[in-house]
Parts: C-alpha cells; sequence; structure tokens
C-alpha cells in the first residue's frame, strides 16, 4: 500500500515548493492546524493550496502508520526527512531488502560445509556476503537520515541489525583477507534480517509475540526440570545398585534417561532391567509419566495457551487504539479554523489521493457516503475512526434486485445462464453430488482392497483407466462448469468452498489422466483419493476444521517461516560445532552401536543423520523435532564427540516443544473462535459473515457530479438528501470486502470494545482536567507573585 502512493508523493513533492507562492486562491480554507511537513510553507502563504496538499500527505502517513502498527514517534518530523522516509516505504525497496535477507540466508548452502552442487571459492561467497550485507545497511542509512540519531538509536530492532551488519560485516571481510572460513556460529544470527524485513511483518509479530510469551513458560519449564530432577535423584538411588542397568548408573545418566522418557522414546527399554530385578519398580515410572508427561505437560499447553490467547486480545486492543491514534493525529490535520471538529468531503478525497492513490472520485465519494452516517455532508471524528473498515471496500453498481453476472448477455444466453445459477445454488444438487462422492469412495475403498489382498508391488502393477473413474471425474467437471457458468467465476473463485471444490476436481482429473500414462506415472493414481476431501463438506463439525484451516492459512505460513528460521539457526551452530563428523559404524560397545553399523540395512542407517550441509541438517533436526527414536541421534554424537553434545539435542528439543505449543495454541484458539462466534452471533456457520457489505444509493446528480472530472466534489448533496428525499430512482452501489481475523473479533467483542473506549475516554479527560488544574496553579501563582511585587 505505501508502494502505491510513493510515486505519487514523490512527483507531489518535486513540484510543491516549485510554485508555492503561485497559488493564491481567496477560497481555501485557513487550516485548523499545520502538520511537520507545511510548517515552513505555512508561515509565508496560510491559505495556499499547496499547504493543504503537504496536510493531506502527512495525514495519510499517520493512517499508514496507524494501519501498518508503526510507532508513532518514527514519523517523519519535517518536509527534509519526507525524501528519505519516501524510499524506506517504496514498494522495490521493500523487494530489495527482502531479495537481499533470503539471500544472504541461502548462503549457507555455498558455504562451508556445503552443498557440492552449490559449492563456491571463499573469495566469490566472501564477497557476495558483503554485497547483500551492504544493500541490508542501506536501509539503516536512509532510516538515519529520515528518524534522526536520537530517535535510531531509540528503536531496539534498529539497533539490533546495526550491531549485526558490523558484527557481520567485519567477519566477512576477515574471511576474504584470510581466505578461508573460520568457525562463524554468528551466522545462526542471519534470520534477524529477515525478520526485520517490511513482508515479514507478520513472521515478526509472531516472533515477538512468542518471546513476549516466554515468562509464564519458562516457569513452567523450571517446575517440569525440578520435578524431573527430583525423580533422577530417586531414581538414582533406587535402581543405580540393579545389574545390567546402564540407564540409572550415575546420576547424570539417571536425569538423561528421565529427560528421554519425557518424549517416550526410550519406554519401555528404560523401564524394564529394574522391572526385571522388582515388578514393584513399575510404580516409580507410572507415577513419573503420570506427573510429568499427562499433567505437567498438559497444563503446560494450558498455560501457553492461556498466555498466547491473552496476548491475541491484547494485541486486538493495542491495535485497535493505535489505529484510532492514527485517525485522530489525521483528523487534526483535515480540520480548518472554522470548523475544527468536522472535515469536509474535498479534504477527505485529498487525504485519499495519498492513502489510496488507486481509488476513483466515485470510490472516494461512495466510501465519504458510507462514514457519514449523521448524513450532514462532514464527518466527525467518530465517523472518521471506521475509515478502516470501509477503505478497501470494492465497489460495483448493482439494481434493487440481485443481478446475476449474466443478465447483460443478449437472449437467450441470459435465460440459460439464470437457469444455470437456479440449478447450481439448488439443494438437491449439492446433496446428490454428495451421494456420488460417497458411492465413489465406496468404489476406491473396494478396488483398493482387492489390489493390496494380491500382494502385487504398487510399482509393478498395470493401471488401466477404467470406465468408473472416467464417470465419477466427468461427473465432477460438469458440476464444476455448472458452478462457473451459473455463478460465474468472479463468485465461483472468490468463495472458499467452491475453490476448494475446484482445486479438489483438478487433483481428481490429475489422477485419471496419470492412469492413462501407466507405469510412467503410476504414482498420480494417489490423487484419487483428494476428491473424497469434499465430504468433510457435510458435517458442521468438519465445517468449522475445514474451515479454520482455511482462516489459519496466512498465519500459519508465518509460524512455518518462524520454525524454518529456528531450524536453520540450530542448524548453523550445528554445522559448526560438527564439521565432517562422521557417525559411519560409530559408537562402538554402546547400546545404540547397531543403529550406526553400516551392515545392518534393518536397524541402521541411523548414520545418514548428519550435518554436512544447511539441506541435510535439515532433515536431521526435523527427524528430533518427530521424536520418535531422537535419543539415536543424540547418544551417537555424545559417544563419538562429547558428553556435552547432549545439551545442543535438550535444548533443541525445548525450544521446539514449546514453538510446537505455540502451533498447537494457535490452531486451538481460531478453532475455538470460530465456534464460540457462530454461538454467540447465533449463526449456522461462520462464513455467513464473511463479507463485510456496505450499499450505498447516489442520485442523478451526485453520479453526474462523480463521473465528470472537472465537476466540484461537494458535501451537499448528502446534506440535501437527508432533509428533502429525492423522489427519482436512486443508483445502487454495494461496497464488499473479505472480513479479517480482527474484523470478526471486534464484532464478537463489542461490547468490551465499548467499555475499552469508555476507558480511554475517562483517561483523556483525567489528563486534560489536570493539565488544565495544573494551568489555572500556575496562573494564580503568578498572579500572586505579581501582587507582592
Amino acid at each position: 500500500m505505501a508502494g502505491n502512493m510513493d510515486q505519487e508523493l514523490s512527483e507531489e513533492i518535486n513540484h510543491v515548493f516549485e510554485d508555492i507562492y503561485a497559488s493564491n486562491d481567496p477560497n481555501n480554507d485557513i487550516i485548523g492546524e499545520t502538520g511537520n511537513f507545511a510548517i515552513d510553507v505555512q508561515t509565508r502563504t496560510p491559505k495556499s493550496s499547496k499547504v493543504w496538499k503537504l496536510n493531506y500527505l502527512e495525514a495519510a502517513i499517520y493512517l499508514q502508520e496507524g494501519e501498518n502498527n508503526d510507532k508513532f514517534y518514527t514519523h517523519p518530523r519535517s518536509h527534509e526527512a519526507l525524501p528519505a522516509y519516501q524510499i524506506a516505504h517504496n514498494r522495490w525497496f521493500h523487494v530489495l531488502d527482502l531479495v537481499a535477507a533470503v539471500l544472504v540466508l541461502l548462503l549457507a548452502a555455498c558455504e562451508r560445509p556445503a552443498v557440492d552442487f552449490l559449492k563456491l571459492p571463499v573469495g566469490v561467497h566472501g564477497s557476495l556476503e558483503i554485497l547483500l550485507l551492504l544493500v541490508l545497511s542501506l536501509e539503516l542509512g536512509i532510516r538515519m537520515k529520515w528518524l534522526g540519531w536520537k530517535v535510531y538509536f531509540h528503536h531496539p530492532r534498529t539497533v539490533m541489525k546495526t550491531c549485526m551488519l558490523c558484527i557481520m560485516l567485519t567477519e566477512a571481510v576477515v574471511v576474504l583477507i584470510r581466505q578461508t572460513n573460520h568457525f562463524r556460529v554468528t551466522r545462526a544470527l542471519r534470520p534477524i534480517f529477515l525478520l526485520n524485513s517490511h513482508y515479514c511483518r507478520s513472521v515478526r509479530r509472531i516472533a515477538r509475540q512468542t518471546l513476549q510469551s516466554l515468562p509464564p513458560i519458562f516457569d513452567m519449564l523450571v517446575l517440569l526440570m525440578f520435578i524431573m530432577l527430583i525423580f533422577s535423584i530417586l531414581g538414582y538411588y533406587l535402581f543405580s545398585t540393579v545389574p545390567n542397568n546402564p540407564y540409572f548408573a550415575t546420576l547424570k545418566d539417571s536425569f538423561i534417561s528421565l529427560f528421554i522418557l519425557l518424549t517416550t522414546a526410550n519406554y519401555p527399554d528404560v523401564m524394564l532391567p529394574a522391572y526385571n530385578d522388582s515388578r514393584f519398580a513399575a510404580l516409580f515410572f507410572i507415577v513419573y509419566l503420570a506427573i510429568e508427561l499427562y499433567f505437567v505437560m498438559n497444563l503446560f499447553l494450558a498455560v501457553v495457551y492461556d498466555t498466547f490467547s491473552g496476548f491475541e486480545k491484547k494485541k486486538l486492543r493495542k491495535l485497535f487504539f493505535h489505529k484510532r491514534e492514527g485517525c485522530r493525529l489525521a483528523f487534526k490535520l483535515l480540520t480548518t479554523k472554522k470548523d475544527q471538529k468536522l472535515i469536509s468531503l474535498r479534504a477527505f478525497l485529498g487525504i485519499l489521493e495519498y492513502f489510496r492513490p488507486d481509488l476513483s472520485r466515485k470510490d472516494g465519494y461512495l466510501m465519504f457516503k458510507a462514514l457519514n452516517t449523521k448524513k450532514n455532508g462532514k464527518l466527525s471524528l467518530e465517523e472518521f475512526y471506521e475509515i478502516y473498515d470501509f477503505c478497501d471496500l470494492k465497489w460495483k453498481s448493482t439494481s434493487v434486485e440481485e443481478e446475476l453476472w449474466s443478465s447483460n448477455f443478449r437472449h437467450p444466453c441470459n435465460k440459460i445462464f439464470k437457469a444455470l445459477y437456479w440449478f447450481a445454488t439448488w439443494k438437491w444438487f449439492d446433496r446428490v453430488i454428495y451421494l456420488i462422492i460417497t458411492a465413489n469412495f465406496v468404489s476406491i475403498l473396494i478396488e483398493t482392497i482387492q489390489f493390496s489382498m494380491k500382494g502385487m508391488s504398487v510399482s509393478s502393477h498395470t493401471y488401466n483407466l477404467s470406465y468408473t473413474s472416467i464417470a465419477f471425474v466427468c461427473i465432477y467437471c460438469v458440476e464444476a462448469m455448472i458452478k462457473v457458468l451459473g455463478k460465474g467465476p468472479l463468485e465461483y473463485f472468490t468463495n472458499g468452498w467452491d475453490l476448494f471444490d475446484f482445486l479438489v476436481t483438478i487433483l481428481s482429473l490429475a489422477g485419471v489422466l496419470g492412469e492413462a500414462y501407466y507405469d510412467s506415472f503410476y504414482y498420480v493414481t494417489v490423487l484419487r483419493p483428494f476428491r473424497l476431501l469434499r465430504l468433510f463438506k457435510i458435517k458442521k463439525r468438519y465445517r468449522d476444521v475445514l474451515g479454520t484451516l482455511f482462516m489459519l492459512m496466512n498465519r500459519l505460513s508465518g509460524l512455518v517461516i518462524v520454525i524454518i528460521l529456528v531450524y536453520y539457526f540450530f542448524a548453523i551452530i550445528a554445522m559448526e560445532v560438527y564439521l565432517n563428523t562422521d557417525l559411519t559404524n560409530c559408537c562402538k560397545n554402546t547400546t545404540v552401536e547397531s543403529y550406526y553399523a553400516k551392515s545392518n540395512v534393518t536397524q541402521g542407517y541411523y548414520y545418514l543423520n548428519n550435518f554436512h550441509n544447511i539441506f541435510i541438517s535439515g532433515v536431521t533436526l526435523f527427524e528430533l523435532t518427530v521424536v520418535n527414536n531422537w535419543y539415536i541421534i543424540m547418544e551417537g554424537y555424545a559417544h563419538h564427540v562429547s558428553e556435552w553434545s547432549r545439551l545442543y539435542f535438550m535444548c533443541f528439543y525445548i525450544v521446539m516443544m514449546v514453538v510446537m505449543n505455540i502451533v498447537v495454541a494457535f490452531v486451538l484458539e481460531l478453532f475455538l473462535f470460530r465456534i464460540t462466534y457462530r454461538r454467540a452471533m447465533h449463526l449456522e456457520d461462520i462464513d455467513d459473515h464473511l463479507k463485510l457489505t456496505k450499499e450505498i444509493s447516489l442520485s442523478v446528480d451526485e453520479k453526474h457530479m462523480c463521473d465528470q472530472p472537472d465537476s466540484i466534489m461537494l458535501g451537499d448533496h448528502i446534506f440535501n438528501q437527508a432533509h428533502s428525499p429525492d423522489i427519482s430512482t436512486p443508483l445502487l452501489y454495494r461496497g464488499e470486502r473479505t472480513r479479517s481475523k480482527e474484523d470478526f473479533s471486534l464484532r464478537m467483542y463489542q461490547d468490551e470494545v465499548m467499555a475499552w473506549i469508555q476507558e480511554e475516554n475517562h483517561e483523556r479527560e483525567d489528563v486534560i482536567s489536570g493539565l488544565e488544574e495544573m494551568r489555572r496553579h500556575r496562573r494564580s501563582t503568578a498572579n500572586s507573585h505579581n501582587g507582592i511585587m
């Protein structure tokens, strides 16, 4: 959004000061409050339209900062800082910064230890690193110009990025001078650059929210480890004397064994030697697992969920008031001295030229009319607060009766498409399709059971294209065609469930076409069962599950990136610490020897779990995340490299346990939110509120005013219509957009939101009354002092 307005802003600023004295319109209103950009100009030409334009520009930046959750103390303080601000918020500059951050991360594949086919000479990857770091430092230099050094060094994220750039540039220069790689564990901090980029704001919010959730999580981890330590001491005293029991031979072995037991990866092996000695030994392990695994770990998840959901509401409130503050600051710059509580249509359209430059005059007028609930032709601050809800509405003309996309087609095509629309929305049409899908499910199940009972290899089987498969897929394709032609491509492909059906149909078609290639693409036939996913639309609970998945897509992508960055951090550390470590046939005379024997083709292959490059490291770390037999990898490095290696693997497990619990909290919070919202709003399906819709009518005069570029835009039409309704047939326009999670939350918590607003108003009144009291006190003190004199 910021990038869209930057081109207009740069062109405007270039000629604003060239003809600043050229405008001498006596009808211009005197500005109520002059912005930072126009302060010098205001003193010379208080009625200049150019001053208004600078105020529009600054007000648009305030709205941007409210929308993007940018700190207001980073707002440009003068028009001299504006060019730097524009460059830093240019779309192409954001893309350049993102590309540089990603390429810096990918350099790990070219540096030691490198992927074989991506390996680069030290001089090449060292030079590339310096170049990319210099590109990343451009943003810091521009920030210094725009913020000033005082604000610059009070911005924690900027200071952190500056320190990391200095360290990494120094290291890269040392690598180039020495022409060899050294121990560089600081490469693990490269994800900071990606988190700092503009397009990773959602990832940054998740990372920040995770860090903010750490204090209560850390308390639970201390409790978890404390109970584990108590049982470790108890286990050492109980089982250290049991013969042939290596799990509790020392206190260290006891703690490690119980740590692994928490993941159940070594159960029941860890219990069996003691259980062989005494059957009562089972009580120790039952009590330990009942407390640690089934109570404390579930309590840990509950604490994570409670902390996370609490932060979600706090974040909602903070963002809500941040946007209101942005509106308040922008509103002050749009008022006149004559009327400081209302803004005119001209001022509103002026700010839209910079805030939403792609909107037409008609769209801007429709938005203004939608916001102006008092119908007086001017916006109050309370009405202006709603601008974020309406600024992204897509307006289109409609009539009193809803028109189909094919209404303007010639006869008889319009009748045919209308009939297709009726048939596509007929409830029995979907029911018949569900019956066909169920029959398809039974067909696939019977066919698969018959094939598996033959005991044949999947790859050696010849997949002949059956008429049954063709028939089912043809029905799905015909159904999709009927819905696309009946509803129209726009409505069909913007509906989540229709899009889901279309993708499943495409996968089904790909599966059937794959069968036509016989052995060449036999694996494509696994796509056939995907068509059965459509059955999950039938039951409400399944719709909630899939609806949660759809709503989670954007947020889950941020979580996936966070997990990848955590992997990257630990992968770089392991690549440096375990450089050139080969575990083939290692760990002789240990409990894990057989797992690393190359000759053991049934139980071995664990020597493949290494850290020889960034991608193999990622696979190894994923195996550790799954936790099944993860301790075998840990023990291999502990026996072959150092006992202290266990610290690395244990820390990784704890960090991933926290991260994965936050992922679960994300899913739980959104799933429960959907159900709670549906019940609170008495809805059958939350998708009924998916669209925010606003209908506005325009008179013929209003439409003519919007369509004529030279006509003066006035809000008087709104006032006149409210007091003397137009008897002519109005032209209806509908604005629509998809509601976000924030919209749903504000709607569900509307009572609490009203309480927040009242609380804020009381606080503001208290501050104002306090300032007035201080002013009166100073005046009385000054008067008494003058009387004494």
